[in-house]
C-alpha cells in the first residue's frame, strides 16, 4: 500500500512507476499546462500523463525540463507517459508518431508509451511498433489504454512483450472488475483515467458520508479508493490548490467496509467512450 506521493509500483518489466500522478487531458498548450505540471512537481508529484491527441506535449516537456532545474531533480526521478492516437495507428505510422511525441516533449526518452484505443485491425501492428521502440531503448515501458479483456487476449496471442499497463476509465460506477482481475492475473498494472468521474461524485451521499468520517473530501476518498484497489491513479487539474488537495490522501486508510461500499456503486456505467463501440 503506497504511503506517500512518491511511492512506486514495480511494473512487470522491473520499471518503477509512481502510484499517483497528474493527468493533463484538456489542459491547454502553453502557460496553462506548463503551470499545472510545474505546480504538481513542486507539490511532490513525479508522474505526468499526456497524449499526442491532447495537443500539449510541448508544454509538458518544457515544464518537466524547467521543473527538473528549479527543484533540483534529475530526469530519472520523473515519469512521463504519452500515447499514440488512433489516426496514427499501424506499424510505420506508429513509429513516426512515437518520434513525433519524443520530439515535441524534447526529452531523451519517454517512460511509458501507450496504445490510446484498441483500433480494430490496427492495434496489433501498433503494438509491434511499440515493441520495436521499446527494444531500442527509446521508451522504458509500453502499454495499452482502454483495452477490454478480449482485446488483451487477442493482443497477447502474438505479442513478444506483455503490456506493463492498461489505462482505463475507472471510478465507482465503472469499477471494471473483470478487467482488473484479468490484468492482475497477467501482471498488467491497471491505471485509472477519469478517477473522479469527471466531477460527478462530489455530491454523492455515500462518498460524502465516508469523507466526513475521515475528514476528507469526496475526491480524496475516491483517489484513496483507487490506490487501495491496487489501481494507479492520475487525476486531472490545472488549479494548484486542487492539485495539492488531490494528493493529500496518504494520511488515512479506508476500512474494508468502506472499500466494499464504494465498489458496490458499480453500474458498468461509462462517462467516456466505449472501447467496443467507438468511432475510430
Amino acid at each position: 500500500m503506497p504511503n506517500n506521493l512518491q511511492d512506486t509500483v514495480t511494473l512487470n518489466n522491473g520499471v518503477n512507476m509512481p502510484w499517483f500522478g497528474l493527468g493533463v487531458y484538456k489542459a491547454k498548450e502553453g502557460s496553462e499546462v506548463i503551470d499545472a505540471v510545474k505546480a504538481a512537481i513542486r507539490a511532490g508529484y513525479r508522474s505526468i500523463d499526456t497524449a499526442a491527441v491532447y495537443g500539449n506535449e510541448e508544454g509538458v516537456g518544457q515544464a518537466v525540463r524547467e521543473a527538473i532545474e528549479e527543484n533540483g531533480l534529475t530526469r530519472e526521478q520523473l515519469f512521463v507517459t504519452s500515447k499514440v492516437w488512433n489516426s496514427e495507428q499501424g506499424y510505420e505510422t506508429t513509429l513516426q508518431a512515437f518520434e513525433n511525441s519524443l520530439k515535441k516533449l524534447d526529452l531523451d526518452y519517454i517512460d511509458l508509451f501507450l496504445v490510446h484505443w484498441p483500433v480494430k485491425g490496427k492495434y496489433k501492428e501498433t503494438w509491434r511498433a511499440l515493441e520495436k521502440v521499446y527494444k531500442e531503448g527509446k521508451v522504458r515501458a509500453i502499454g495499452v489504454s482502454n483495452f477490454q479483456v478480449h482485446h488483451l487476449e487477442d493482443l497477447l496471442e502474438d505479442a513478444e512483450v506483455v503490456p506493463t499497463v492498461n489505462q482505463v476509465e475507472f471510478h465507482p460506477q465503472l469499477a471494471q472488475p473483470e478487467v482488473l482481475k484479468y490484468c492482475q492475473t497477467k501482471g498488467i498494472q491497471l491505471e485509472a483515467w477519469a478517477p473522479l468521474g469527471q466531477g460527478r461524485f462530489v455530491d454523492h451521499d455515500i462518498i460524502k458520508s465516508i469523507g466526513e468520517k475521515y475528514g476528507k473530501t469526496p475526491a480524496q476518498v475516491l483517489l484513496r479508493w483507487d490506490l487501495q484497489m491496487g489501481v494507479v491513479t492520475i487525476p486531472k487539474s490545472v488549479t494548484e490548490s486542487r492539485i495539492i488537495e488531490n494528493a493529500d490522501i496518504f494520511d488515512f486508510e479506508l476500512s474494508g467496509e468502506d472499500v466494499q461500499e464504494i465498489g458496490a456503486l458499480n453500474q458498468n456505467k461509462r462517462f467516456g467512450s466505449d472501447p467496443d463501440n467507438f468511432n475510430f
